[in-house]
């Protein structure tokens, strides 16, 4: 078969294009794109109360896709293209052929890989998001967050943190994957939203059990396993360097649950599930911006300490703070996000291995990149300091761009719709917002309506208890 004109055999591999390089990258991001669909789907809405499973499962697939659309439209280019000022790219669509199919950076993968990779990062940002504010929040007010917070505020601390041409980037900031740009963006900026939008029903805010366990577990074991490509793709490459930084994930995880799992039973005498779930969550978020350039007995520390912190802000500290509990933040995001990924940061500015460093960022110069640790035992403690004053800056700045951001889009909605649902819809729940229930069993204290095709009966069986439906339909168990 010819060729048509002008296509050579070579176009769809070009000589810069390293094929393993580029098949792990798309399995990456897919494994990160399972995190959220349908891990998070998943898990929140198995850890929700029943009534609320529709609405908070929902709230995560609808932000994925939306996020993704906004992606391609101006999001990318927003946070990874040109320099409009020093925190933010020009806006601009990631869809035309001849820059998709261009090589990206100085790597060896094509833009469209890129592409993909960093928009699931984007999408479970907002997911993660939308855990601060289940039970509660105007479905269509999500709609309009959506969009607006990924395009106003994601953008601005991905372009500074991640993009080459950032001010942070440029003055040599350690985020290896995601601690302030995902994790302590979305910690605070769930908290700020959960502000604004108020608390939960007053039935809900006191009590909220899980509705399915075995299933939060089933969405957060995928949420622990998909961080393989959530660390582990960020080198770019098939590296040495993207094997330690998976290894290190897990290791530091495990480290974590563990250790809240001691404390929830030394201090509460039970071992608690949700309790090592939350474990697990604030090991990952922990490692994350330090992965591939701590060593193993760091990642071991930051378990350790992942898996106390948060746990004493969240089980001791936030009963004490009026602040801290004035804010209805549903799934504490705060703690597990906000706190674990400041945390992680800090951590990171102080283990940061120049070597591991180097192997990163593929950078000669020994001024930047070498945590506070080494810079003690190096004698350059000037350099070691530089390091976690940049992490600290890093952090404020998050703070402030999300809090601000995040603030002037809930005033801004609340003018087009109302925030939180009305007390009506927060009584009835997934019925009300969505006319669709999770769960239809019987026996289950619910009440059904019988089908209106099938209300004749064709038998009664005396021995037990239940009425069978001439076709089948549902009725409600006496």
């Amino acid at each position: 078969m010819e060729l048509p004109e002008n296509l050579q055999p070579n176009d769809a591999s070009p000589p810069w294009l390293n094929k393993g390089d580029n098949a792990w990258q798309l399995t990456a991001a897919t494994l990160v794109g399972l995190q959220s669909v349908p891990g998070l789907v998943i898990l929140y809405g198995s850890i929700v109360k029943k009534k609320w499973a529709v609405n908070s499962a929902f709230m995560a697939l609808y932000a994925f896709a939306a996020v993704l659309i906004c992606w391609v439209g101006w999001g990318y280019q927003m946070s990874f293209g040109k320099t409009l000022v020093p925190f933010l790219g020009r806006p601009n669509v990631a869809l035309d052929q001849n820059f998709l199919l261009d090589r990206s950076f100085q790597l060896y993968i094509p833009n469209a890989t890129m592409v993909y990779f960093q928009f699931v990062f984007a999408a479970i940002t907002l997911i993660l998001i939308a855990g601060a504010l289940l039970g509660r929040m105007n479905f269509h007010a999500w709609m309009l967050f959506v969009p607006l917070w990924v395009t106003f505020s994601y953008t601005i601390v991905a372009f500074s943190i991640w993009c080459p041409q950032g001010w942070l980037f440029r003055w040599g900031i350690i985020d290896y994957s995601g601690g302030y740009v995902i994790h302590l963006a979305s910690g605070v900026a769930g908290y700020t939203a959960a502000y604004w939008v108020g608390p939960r029903a007053i039935k809900d805010k006191e009590r909220f059990p899980p509705n399915n366990i075995i299933l939060m577990l089933a969405g957060a074991g995928l949420l622990w396993m998909g961080w393989t490509g959530f660390n582990g793709g960020d080198p770019y490459t098939v590296s040495t360097d993207a094997s330690l930084a998976v290894l290190n994930t897990h290791v530091c995880t495990a480290t974590s649950l563990l250790t809240w799992l001691m404390l929830d039973i030394l201090f509460f005498g039970k071992p608690s599930v949700i309790g090592a779930t939350q474990g697990m969550i604030t090991g990952l978020v922990c490692i994350t911006p330090a992965a591939g350039v701590v060593q193993g007995w760091a990642a071991i520390m930051m378990g350790m300490l992942s898996g106390s912190i948060p746990w004493y802000t969240m089980m001791v500290l936030h009963k004490q703070s009026r602040l801290l509990r004035k804010v209805d933040d549903t799934l504490a995001v705060f703690h597990t996000h906000a706190v674990a990924g400041s945390l992680g940061g800090i951590l990171t500015g102080f283990f940061a291995e120049p070597k591991l460093c180097r192997l990163f960022y593929l950078v000669p110069n020994w001024e930047h990149y070498i945590g506070l640790a080494y810079g003690f035992k190096t004698g350059r403690t000037t350099a070691g300091f530089k390091q976690m004053g940049v992490q600290l800056v890093g952090i404020l700045f998050v703070i402030v761009v999300n809090v601000i951001t995040t603030s002037i889009i809930c005033l801004l909605i609340s003018l087009i719709v109302p925030l939180r649902l009305n007390e009506d819809e927060l009584r009835a729940g997934d019925d009300a917002i969505h006319g669709e229930e999770a769960y239809a069993l019987w026996g289950d204290g619910e009440k059904f309506e019988n089908s209106k095709n099938n209300s004749a009966f064709d038998q009664v069986d005396d021995e037990f208890p239940s009425v069978i439906p001439k076709n089948g339909g549902e009725v409600e168990m006496p």
